[in-house]
């Protein structure tokens, strides 16, 4: 492990409460903390050429919001050791490039235009789906503990990764883990009605075997309590939901940035995990399995 957690900061109100979310997890995981801000130099070419003075000046205020967030990070968790800098460069590559040297990588989920704030836009997608590290993505300051994570489940590679990861967040946060397995049946058709019987016993099958599997999982872990909850809907739906309740959901990431997992399997994984993002009412993680990330611990499970 690198023993340090990256976070990006553009002025916004989410990227503030991805500093708290950041400089807790380190607490947590007795991690340094590093703040840094990309500044892509060439936007301000478009659409107006910028005044000569202009570039220095915006160098000079991220300064001062880095050096803010450095002051406000040692008040809030005195003894964490944390540092700042600032990065010049295409945003999704520098941070991508900040991942490959870090545990987790925390980002805002909403703001005024900056790299942070285009989390739900092109920068965002291909830092969430491609940086080796984890990837968390914080909308709002933490509210409420409920004391649970849940993650997706259906025991292949990436899900195996999301469990490892979510147990290991757990065990850290005292908290219990909900293992959420989805499936949705086929669209209405003439043979619905015959083929119900057999989808039903097949279903039933893949549940019993994630059954097992979440068994040995918690033998590996006894020290955290391990939930599953098997049920019938869209991904999106069933993890937006679960969220309302969770401290943290996890996604996954494959081999190519396709999401995959949680029992959704499918070619739409990535617009799924894009959606779960999207409409989520906690923070959401986006990991990796680990030969997807080197060595770091994945983790990540959602599909269709």
């Amino acid at each position: 492990m690198a023993g340090q957690i990256v976070v990006g900061v553009d002025g916004s109100h989410s990227a503030a409460a991805a500093v708290e979310w950041a400089a807790d997890d380190a607490v947590r995981r007795g991690a340094r903390l590093r703040v840094v801000h990309v500044r892509e130099p060439w936007s301000m070419d478009y659409p107006y050429r910028s005044a000569p003075w202009l570039p220095d000046a915006l160098t000079a205020y991220w300064r001062a919001v880095l050096a803010a967030t450095v002051d406000w990070v040692r008040g809030y968790a005195p003894g964490l050791q944390v540092s700042a800098t600032l990065l010049t460069g295409a945003a999704a590559e520098r941070l991508c490039t900040e991942a490959e040297d870090a545990d987790e990588l925390i980002l805002g989920g909403g703001g005024p235009g900056g790299f942070v704030g285009a989390v739900l836009g092109s920068v965002g997608r291909d830092v969430a789906w491609h940086a080796m590290a984890p990837v968390v993505v914080v909308n709002r300051s933490p509210g409420r503990r409920h004391g649970e994570i849940v993650v997706g489940y259906d025991g292949s590679p990436v899900s195996e990764a999301a469990m490892e990861y979510a147990l290991g967040e757990a065990a850290r946060r005292c908290a219990r883990v909900c293992v959420l397995y989805a499936w949705s049946a086929p669209p209405f058709s003439p043979y619905a009605t015959a083929c119900a019987g057999g989808l039903a016993e097949a279903m039933g099958e893949v549940t019993r075997e994630v059954r097992l599997r979440l068994a040995m999982w918690r033998e590996r872990c006894p020290g955290v309590t391990a939930r599953l909850r098997p049920m019938r809907g869209h991904p999106v739906t069933a993890l937006s939901d679960a969220s309302r309740r969770a401290d943290l959901v996890v996604v996954g990431s494959g081999a190519h940035g396709d999401a995959t997992g949680a029992g959704f399997g499918g070619s739409a994984g990535y617009s799924v995990g894009y959606e779960v993002l999207r409409h989520a009412r906690c923070p959401v993680a986006v990991v990796h399995p680990r030969e997807t990330a080197g060595s770091r611990p994945g983790g990540g499970a959602i599909n269709r």
